[in-house]
């Protein structure tokens, strides 16, 4: 699950954790835009995609509990200027989750350069990460929710707040599917993940990491840097049964612990059902935000770390930060990101 920290794990294998998931309206057209090997990490970061994984945007339909249209990215071995060959494979119904199904080859290209075909449209590479939060405030939050005691930002200023992220990179993978495609039409209903898969010595295929919602975590895991909860190698229609009652018992004893709710295991019930499964919920054609009033898909511009922490603490946190603070992180055109 989305995980952008200093983890010993996440050193080593950047080019596999996936840092941000986004989904939101572009020309005409469905914009999903993953990122992976945040060098926040540090120096260890191997620039690039690893070429024996694959990177996948999932989707589903209605509130399906399966995916029923897997977009499959995989990369070649860099050259001499550190550029990779990039393939993109479309898996439609039943094959959508078969690690096994070869898919259709939609079209090929180049890390750095825009490939499209059929009214689809990729570019991968290196960006400015627009991400953006103060990491002192994450610490003052994800200590209670551990121990489940009151959150005391008394002593937080967010008008000191300063950009965690700023001059950090990652590398990213956009895709854009048109309207016109016949199941990602304006008014569909869509939750969306995404995944790394690496290849086994046996011939499949391991699920490495995936993300739906920002900040999983770091939030909910913190102490995990090695990431053995199994939460990123399971599908996430097995997420409520597997941890909806960890969640609903964190969020229910730090609501409890701060005074914010009346009735902190009700509370927390309903912020594990919001959280699990663990997608990206989205109207296709609709405005995006990832709000406190809605959640519709995440745009690049969402002050998400704002939202998520004051969804699990029951209570407003201000961090600080406005969307302006990464403005020249991200465009209005294709590809939307900004190329480092």
């Amino acid at each position: 699950m989305s995980h952008h920290l200093d983890t010993p794990l996440a050193a080593q294998n950047g080019q596999l954790f996936i840092d941000d998931l986004y989904v939101f309206s572009g020309d005409e057209s469905t914009v999903f835009i993953m990122d992976v090997n945040s060098n926040i990490t540090g120096v260890h970061v191997k620039p690039g995609f690893h070429h024996e994984a694959r990177y996948e945007f999932k989707v589903h339909f209605d509130g399906a509990d399966f995916e029923a249209l897997t977009y499959r990215v995989s990369f070649g071995e860099p050259d001499s200027q550190g550029r990779q060959v990039m393939r993109l494979h479309a898996l439609a119904g039943k094959e959508a989750r078969e690690d096994s199904a070869s898919g259709e080859l939609v079209l090929e290209g180049r890390t750095g350069e825009p490939a499209s075909a059929a009214g689809i449209r990729l570019w991968a590479g290196r960006i400015a990460d627009p991400f953006y939060i103060d990491l002192s405030l994450l610490a003052k939050v994800n200590g209670p929710i551990k121990s489940g005691t009151a959150v005391d930002l008394s002593e937080w200023r967010p008008e000191s707040a300063k950009n965690s992220f700023a001059g950090t990179q990652v590398e990213t993978i956009v895709l854009e599917v048109s309207h016109q495609h016949p199941q990602l039409k304006p008014g569909a209903h869509i939750g969306v993940w995404c995944a790394t898969k690496l290849a086994t010595d046996a011939g499949g295929w391991r699920q490495i990491n995936r993300g739906g919602h920002p900040m999983m975590w770091p939030l909910f895991w913190p102490d995990d840097t090695h990431f053995t909860n199994p939460a990123n190698t399971r599908h996430p229609s097995k997420d409520f049964d597997a941890e909806g009652e960890h969640i609903a018992e964190h969020v229910a004893a730090v609501v409890a612990a701060s005074g914010t709710s009346d009735d902190p295991e009700g509370y927390g019930q309903t912020v594990a059902r919001e959280l699990f499964p663990d997608v990206l919920r989205y109207v296709v054609g609709t405005p995006a935000t990832y709000g406190f009033a809605t959640r519709n898909g995440r745009t690049l511009a969402d002050n998400a770390p704002e939202v998520m922490l004051s969804l699990v603490t029951g209570s407003a946190v201000n961090s600080g930060l406005k969307p302006s603070v990464a403005k020249n992180q991200r465009e209005s055109k294709f590809p939307y990101v900004v190329p480092e």
